[in-house]
């Protein structure tokens, strides 16, 4: 055998290339090296790529600016697992920059990345796209993506992962989903509560924060707060409080309870388990204020209900609140304020606080520097003095009414609404509603009536209407300047104010100074304006102008054309005539002060006579008006009406008493121009007197209407021939006592020939003093005429009653001839 040879190498072929080494300091090189269809090329710039972004956030943006993060976004899907898990790390890391985080979302990736979520895939992809997504979560629109993409139960699946931050990504991801409902319903249909409540066990506090939020989410929804009961959730939280090393997380997971606390069930199911003992442990023994706050924040949330609030007050839990009142800390004060409006919606509860000086206490925070404890102190005391009078009286006696009437100056718009609520409350009693007004509410409420918030305007009108239904309360309003914009606020737009608006003022038109004051600020006109409306007027609408015009019955009697017997006459009514919708009654006082005209004369009564005429007041009374005793024998042979007589004749004296006492007074000189009076009617109170002698003694109702029309008739220059009414030159006397006057207002006792309307206003002046019941109805052409109700002779009685009959009487022709009405004769006598 022959020597062996060595064998040669075979030379290489000529195209193929050298291996090449490629180490570079460039990061735009490296990314270029991203479209390299090597795996080994794309291995390592990856992974340069990741070590890079690590280092920083300017490094980050960089990266994005050369270009890195389209060409990253495709790498996610190669077919390569270690380029593919390379691609997530290092698009991982860069998402955490804003400007990244933007343009990943504008690459449409969501639904990649969740196909990575699957089981077999390599726990570090895991990792990675877990983090991107909890990262792209946040935005709303990825939101929606991932959960429509089936995102949510690959990454409920993943709260099982042996890996930590596989945990923490996908539990972070799962908080930001359940934010929008549609997840946050999905979560327990997807059986998702139990691998959350596991992670309350989890070593790592992060992990157990986001598991806790993720439950306070879910536990907003009726059917996982069901699901959280069947999966024993309450208890795993319960034995997760009682863990001291978890204290950090204490108010994270009672604001899980919180919300379970809202179903009566789980209430039960928490009572039960020793939760609510736990609850008070929290509220009574000093620990971290935020964790106290929120433990009563879980209170009020559970006192939602009408049921819990029962189960509630069989632990005391007003106790335990009531003290928390007193802490020094703003957020538990707060917190306790909300829980006592919550729980006194109780009524046992409510009267439970006020027992144990909660109302004291509540009052003291109406003093207290911070904004938010005043007004959630407010709210207190308005829940618990709403239609509880004891409460009411309590807030009295503590004081807090001149704290409440300052907040109405200076409190912000919330605080002012449930100020005016709690003085709402206490006005009802007279005691309470006159410490109010000493305070200065209504000098106060000036500002609230001018707010433009909504609440604050409907409960200051309420609270205006609540303080001005007495005398006092009223000239108060009127004395502070706040009728303008009690009248203006008739105008607005908001159904709600306007209608309080008009409660208010009907309240106000109680007297007629104030009626008449709002009447001049042009109230009636608004008022018309709106009961013409459809849309616009409401039962409030229609009480409030019914009530002006019964405070001011000379504005009722020119514009309505009817007095009824309740519209009692007093001084200072005028007829001015006839006024049409829409137009305004002129006052007194400016028709006093224009040029006499050929106009219709404005017919005015004044029968009360002034001091300076009286030489000695009593004796003048005693002289020529009927006695006390007189009056009282009469009346006790008299039916209802004769009542009514004697407390109208008693009126007439005692006002003329009570004017002659203040008269005896010492005069002070006048300084300044006095004010425009209406003469005194010397006449009319001669036929006062008159009446009081010639009607008021007679023991027959017929007899005394048909006696005062005579009384009538001769002072108005007696009967007159149907058939030469002509020939009674009414007219001209009027024309001659404007022109002797020298005025367009001509007192009804100077009369001396008057036609229908002067001879009916007279009967109702003097029916009205002496106490007898008649109506005054104005017609057309000069036209006017009294009616009254009488026991009718053809009608047979029914029961105990007699069946009355209306009837007109004569006071033209045939005085006193009683005509019934809508017969020929009554008729012929309403109209020409």
């Amino acid at each position: 055998m022959g020597k062996k040879i060595k064998k040669e190498a075979e030379p290489q072929p000529k195209h193929a290339f050298e291996p090449l080494p490629i180490e570079s300091k460039n990061a735009a090189t490296v990314i270029l090296m991203l479209q390299s269809p090597e795996e080994e090329v794309l291995v390592k710039a990856l992974e340069a790529i990741y070590r890079f972004a690590e280092k920083g956030d300017e490094n980050k943006s960089s990266l994005m600016a050369l270009g890195a993060v389209e060409p990253l976004t495709c790498l996610i899907t190669h077919d390569s697992k270690i380029v593919c898990r390379n691609a997530f790390t290092a698009l991982g890391v860069m998402v955490s920059d804003n400007d990244v985080k933007r343009l990943v979302k504008r690459q449409n990736i969501i639904p990649s990345i969740i196909t990575k979520l699957a089981p077999e895939e390599d726990v570090v992809i895991h990792e990675f796209a877990t983090l991107l997504l909890a990262h792209l979560s946040v935005d709303m629109t990825c939101k929606v993506q991932i959960f429509h993409n089936d995102g949510l139960e690959p990454l409920l699946h993943l709260l099982s992962s042996p890996d930590p931050d596989v945990k923490k990504n996908s539990v972070e991801c799962i908080y930001n989903l359940v934010q929008e409902f549609s997840s946050r319903v999905a979560v327990h249909k997807l059986n998702g509560l139990p691998p959350l409540l596991e992670l309350l066990s989890s070593e790592f506090p992060i992990i157990q924060q986001f598991a806790l939020r993720t439950l306070e989410s879910t536990s907003k929804d009726r059917d996982s707060r069901t699901a959280f009961r069947e999966q024993h959730g309450f208890a795993r939280l319960l034995e997760f409080l009682t863990n001291k090393e978890f204290s950090d997380l204490h108010v994270e997971a009672l604001k899980v309870i919180s919300n379970c606390m809202e179903d009566t069930e789980s209430m039960q199911l928490i009572q039960e388990n020793g939760g609510l003992e736990k609850l008070l442990q929290f509220l009574t023994t000093p620990t971290a204020h935020d964790i106290q706050a929120t433990a009563v924040k879980a209170i009020s949330r559970a006192a939602q209900s009408s049921e819990n609030r029962k189960i509630l007050h069989e632990q005391n839990i007003e106790r335990a609140i009531t003290e928390l009142l007193a802490e020094e800390n703003d957020s538990i004060r707060t917190a306790a304020c909300q829980a006592v409006s919550a729980m006194s919606k109780n009524q046992s509860s409510s009267d439970t606080f006020r027992q144990f000086d909660g109302i004291r206490l509540l009052v003291q925070l109406l003093n207290s520097e911070g904004n938010e404890v005043k007004e959630v102190a407010a709210e207190a005391l308005s829940s618990l003095t709403y239609g509880n009078r004891l409460n009411a009286y309590a807030v009295y006696e503590a004081e807090g009414d001149k704290l409440l009437v300052q907040l109405l100056q200076n409190g912000s718009p919330p605080a002012v609404v449930h100020a005016t609520a709690v003085l709402n409350s206490m006005a009802s009693q007279e005691a309470l509603r006159c410490s109010i007004i000493s305070h200065g509410a209504m000098q106060a409420l000036l500002k609230p009536l001018h707010s433009t918030d909504k609440p604050t305007l409907t409960n200051a009108t309420q609270a205006v209407a609540a303080l001005a239904c007495d005398a006092e309360g009223r000239t108060e309003l009127k004395n502070v300047g706040g009728l303008p914009q009690l009248v203006n606020l008739l105008t607005s737009k908001d159904d709600d104010i306007r209608r309080n608006a008009c409660w208010a003022v009907s309240v106000c038109a109680n007297d007629e100074p104030t009626a008449t004051e709002m009447c001049r600020l042009g109230a009636l006109e608004i008022l018309q304006e709106i009961n013409c409306s459809m849309s616009r007027k409401n039962k409030f609408s229609e009480l409030a102008l019914q009530r002006l015009l019964d405070s001011n019955l000379s504005v009722k009697y020119s514009l309505t054309g009817r007095l009824f017997p309740t519209d009692i006459t007093t001084d200072g009514f005028y007829d001015p005539g006839q006024t049409k919708d829409g137009q305004r009654v002129p006052d007194l006082e400016d028709i006093a002060k224009q040029v006499i005209n050929q106009h219709r004369a404005t017919i005015a009564v004044n029968g009360n006579p002034p001091a300076e005429i009286i030489a000695d007041p009593h004796e003048k009374v005693k002289q020529e008006s009927p006695t006390e005793a007189h009056i009282s024998s009469v009346m006790s042979s008299k039916g209802s009406v004769r009542t009514t007589s004697k407390s109208k004749a008693k009126g007439w004296q005692e006002d003329e008493n009570e004017k002659n006492e203040d008269e005896r007074k010492p005069q002070q000189e006048a300084v300044v121009e006095k004010p425009w009076t209406l003469p005194y009617d010397a006449q009319l109170n001669n036929l006062i007197k008159e009446s009081f002698k010639s009607v008021l003694p007679l023991n027959d109702e017929v007899e005394m209407y048909s006696t005062l029309a005579k009384l009538v008739c001769d002072a108005m220059g007696g009967p007159v021939d149907i058939e030469k009414q002509h020939d009674f030159l009414w007219e001209l006397h009027l024309s001659e006592l404007k022109v002797e006057m020298q005025s367009n207002i001509i007192p009804i006792g100077k009369i001396k020939m008057g036609t229908y309307y002067h001879r009916a206003l007279l009967f109702k002046v003097l029916a009205d003093r002496i106490g007898l019941s008649c109506s005054l109805v104005r017609g057309h052409y000069n036209r006017a005429w009294n009616e009254v109700l009488l026991p009718s002779t053809t009608t047979r009685a029914t029961g105990f009653y007699p069946h009355l009959q209306t009837y007109i009487i004569d006071l033209m022709h045939k005085p006193g001839t009683l005509m019934k009405c809508g017969t020929p004769a009554a008729v012929q006598y309403q109209t020409i």
